[in-house]
């Protein structure tokens, strides 16, 4: 029998942990603690409970840890996976046969390339040959259409007298068959685009196609024509022009078989019309088509509606009818022109305009469409038949006279004649092509577009019209009383007001810059309506800028003959004022007129059509630049002349009064005055006194606000230039009752002006610095004797340079009451009062 095991010995209590014996000391105090098995069994549960929390603690801390390890494990298996990765293609790269290698990079270097590009070919080829298919079936269904169309019974199936058989069943066939080709068209265009965009180089291909398509249309649209006239006629159009029942030449209201159809009618009629409309909208996509693509540039003229040109052409040929009996009568090819078109317009707008939106023709009137084949019906008669014959006639010298007034006689029935059917498109506001040039846009609504295209009728035309205006304004030139300023003309100047004037008695120019600007005026309005803006431009300066040049010189001649003196009268004086009124007034006129949109536009196309430039200082943006500068230079060239003969005139009458230095230094007529009596202006210069605002008066009550201004400032400006140089050039001495004398008679030369501004010694700087340097007193003079002598003595103590240039010129001598102003500067006195010098601007020169 084996022994029993003996039980585990307990450690001693030097071999346990302090914290061990701090919890068996805390749990077990005394013996009976021992004893007690409900202390025991709570501590049990106690520990029990812990153990498994250090467990669960454990166990959560080890899994961290081994997926911490694991993903390390990844990365460095990728790492190692990379480290391969470069080892591999170092040893390609090193091997005989690798990628550095001459064989590998022949590879990369011819046969992928070659590959690439032999790939790219085959793509080319099968979209070429799908594209090829496609355009091939859709000709193919464009032809099996199209022959329908023309081979579905030669005759015609709109005729009155087959509309009710049993043929005309196979209308509605033929108009499916038509649309059906139409679309087929439409298609093919879609595809030839993107053959041109992307794919310019198959121009075999659409050279090919182009020639199918066009054989097929050459041969369907006669035929697609050819069935709408017989539908017009079988509804009565044309309807017979019938003269008024008294036999007169007047035609009586026309009835409109458009407004009068008959259901049946009007379904069939609607759907040749639209189907026309589908027609040359495809025409029109072709021919933009192959105009982009030939690089030419696009006409930007309006493309007329063919179905509205169907209507106008049978009354085209019944309305020539009445027009060659009428060749001697102009006036009623117009009327009888204008009575169509109003009479129909109504009708065509109601009843075509709606067909037009569900053709979805954008930005297309019926209206205006009609309006403009009228006038182009009208225009190309004009052209064949009345133009072209006077324009013969005009070469002749001895038929001139009355070629020239036939002529105008037809300019202003056109003009008169476009201005009523614009009326008539103004009855509803409508725009066209808002996308396109206004100018491409309106070219057929004016029967002057027939100037467009001959420039040589437009230089005709510009002759005639420049002779009969001349003709007008030389009888005006004549009139003495049109040179004469109006009275109407407010006299005087306000000086609150700014110069923004308009009228001609604000500017008092007289009658003839009116009238001058009148005729150039109706000038401009006669071609306002030719389409084109080059030729409206080329027009002008055959005309208008022509005559201005004309009037210009008429204005130096009336200059030249004008003897501008002031001696006996203010005729010459009030004459050159009404020339220089004029040239202004003409000079904000042109300026408003040249700021219009109607004239910049004319200059713009100038410039697009590289017109040369013959100053390069023109301004780019200005049509009447080059007339309006020689304006301004005889302006300012006749105003500068009146300055002058004034000044030159003040001059002669103020000779004595400037030369006698004795009435500045004799001081024997005053001794019995006292110091501060107020003396009257000298009598030397009473007379240019007096002359001078006489002068200034009578140019202020004829010369326009703006240039008087302008007058008045250099007349004050050249009056202190000469009096004080006068003083400096006389070595003038003044005793002090003189100095007051001087200044009496400047401050009535100073009054004078007066009445032009608030403060007029303003515009006399040099006439007060005399002024400034006569009132200074004894200790100023002593010291500015001393300032200089310690300038001639090299003294830097006031800065001797500044002293020398500017002071040095005035010599200034205090010998009882003598003073001498003998030289320089107008800031001269300035220099030396800034150094200290202090004197009383307003005080009395004292003892």
């Amino acid at each position: 029998m084996a022994p029993s095991s003996s039980p585990p010995r307990l450690p001693n209590v030097t071999d346990l942990a302090p914290q061990h014996a701090a919890f068996l000391d805390q749990h077990f105090r005394t013996k009976r603690d021992l004893s007690q098995g409900s202390s025991n069994l709570s501590l049990s549960s106690s520990l029990s409970q812990q153990c498994s929390e250090l467990e669960s603690l454990l166990l959560r801390h080890a899994a961290k840890r081994t997926v911490s390890w694991i993903s390390r494990s990844f990365l460095a298996k990728s790492s190692l996976h990379q480290l391969s990765l470069a080892l591999r293609d170092l040893s390609l790269r090193t091997s005989p046969s690798g990628i550095g290698s001459k064989r590998f990079r022949r590879v990369l270097s011819e046969e992928i390339p070659r590959l690439t590009k032999e790939m790219n070919r085959i793509e080319s080829f099968r979209c070429y040959l799908e594209t090829a298919v496609q355009l091939e079936a859709l000709v193919g269904d464009l032809e099996d259409a199209s022959l329908f169309v023309m081979a579905c019974h030669r005759g015609n199936m709109f005729k009155l007298k087959l509309l009710n058989s049993p043929i005309s069943e196979d209308a509605a066939r033929k108009h499916d068959k038509l649309l059906q080709a139409i679309k087929a068209m439409n298609d093919i265009e879609e595809v030839l685009v993107g053959v041109v965009k992307f794919h310019l180089q198959w121009h075999c291909l659409l050279k090919s196609v182009d020639i199918r398509v066009d054989k097929i249309l050459s041969a369907l649209r006669p035929q697609v024509f050819a069935d709408h006239r017989a539908l017009i006629i079988s509804l009565g159009w044309p309807p017979k022009l019938l003269l008024s029942k008294n036999g007169s030449d007047h035609i009586t209201q026309l009835p409109n078989p458009l407004v009068l159809m008959q259901e049946d009618k009007r379904r069939k009629y609607s759907q040749s019309f639209i189907a026309l409309c589908a027609l040359q909208h495809l025409q029109k996509r072709r021919e933009e088509r192959q105009l982009n693509n030939n690089l030419i540039e696009k006409d930007t003229q309006n493309i007329q509606l063919w179905a509205i040109d169907e209507l106008v052409s049978p009354i085209a040929s019944r309305m020539e009818y009445h027009f060659t009996k009428w060749s001697e009568q102009p006036e009623y090819m117009f009327a009888l022109a204008y009575k169509v078109t109003r009479d129909f317009v109504t009708g065509i707008d109601g009843v075509l305009q709606p067909l037009i939106d569900k053709a979805r023709l954008i930005s297309c009137s019926a209206k205006e469409a009609w309006v403009s084949a009228m006038v182009q019906m009208l225009s190309g008669f004009l052209e064949k038949k009345v133009f072209s014959l006077l324009a013969e006639r005009y070469k002749v010298k001895h038929l001139k006279p009355d070629v020239s007034s036939s002529w105008l006689h037809l300019v202003d029935l056109i003009i008169a004649f476009d201005k009523k059917m614009q009326s008539l498109l103004n009855l509803d506001t409508c725009f066209l092509a808002m996308s396109e040039s206004f100018e491409g846009n309106s070219r057929g609504i004016s029967v002057l577009s027939i100037f467009c295209n001959r420039s040589d009728w437009l230089k005709i035309w510009a002759k005639i019209e420049f002779k009969n205006t001349w003709k007008k304004l030389n009888t005006e030139l004549k009139e003495e009383n049109s040179w004469v300023i109006s009275k109407k003309c407010r006299p005087g100047i306000d000086t609150n007001q700014d110069y923004l004037l308009s009228t001609v008695e604000d500017h008092k120019a007289p009658p003839i810059a009116e009238f001058f600007l009148k005729i150039i005026w109706e000038i401009i309005e006669r071609c306002q309506t030719v389409p084109s803006i080059l030729s409206r431009a080329q027009f002008l300066r055959f005309t208008a800028g022509r005559f201005l040049w004309y009037f210009f010189k008429f204005f130096l001649f009336q200059f030249k003959t004008t003897e501008l003196c002031l001696d006996n009268s203010d005729v010459a004086l009030v004459r050159v004022c009404g020339l220089i009124n004029a040239a202004r007034y003409i000079w904000i006129k042109l300026q408003e007129w040249s700021d219009s949109v109607d004239v910049l536009e004319m200059k713009i196309a100038e410039n697009d059509a590289g017109k040369p430039m013959q100053d390069d200082s023109m301004d780019n943006g200005c049509f009447f630049d080059e007339e309006m500068r020689s304006l301004s230079e005889m302006e300012t060239n006749w105003l500068m002349e009146i300055i002058a003969v004034i000044l030159r005139q003040f001059e002669m009458l103020s000779w004595e009064y400037v030369q006698n230095n004795d009435s500045f230094k004799d001081d024997q007529g005053y001794t019995n005055l006292r110091e501060d009596v107020d003396l009257v202006v000298s009598n030397d210069f009473v007379e240019a006194l007096d002359a001078l605002k006489s002068w200034l008066q009578t140019v202020k009550i004829n010369l326009n606000k703006k240039d008087f201004s302008d007058l008045w400032r250099s007349i004050a400006e050249g009056l202190d230039h000469y009096i004080s140089c006068s003083i400096v050039r006389s070595e003038t001495w003044f005793f002090k009752v003189g100095a007051n004398q001087f200044e009496a008679d400047m401050q009535a030369l100073i009054f004078i002006f007066q009445p032009y501004c608030a403060r007029p010694q303003a515009f006399f700087p040099c006439i007060s610095e005399i002024f400034k340097l006569l009132k200074l007193k004894k200790e100023e003079v002593k010291l500015m004797h001393t300032l200089l002598s310690n300038n001639e003595n090299g003294s830097d103590k006031w800065d001797s340079a500044e002293i020398s240039k500017d002071a040095s010129q005035i010599f200034l001598t205090d010998q009882g009451n003598e003073v001498k102003y003998a030289g320089g500067r107008t800031e001269m006195s300035e220099v030396a009062l800034e150094r200290g010098v202090d004197y009383a601007e307003n005080g009395r020169m004292r003892d």
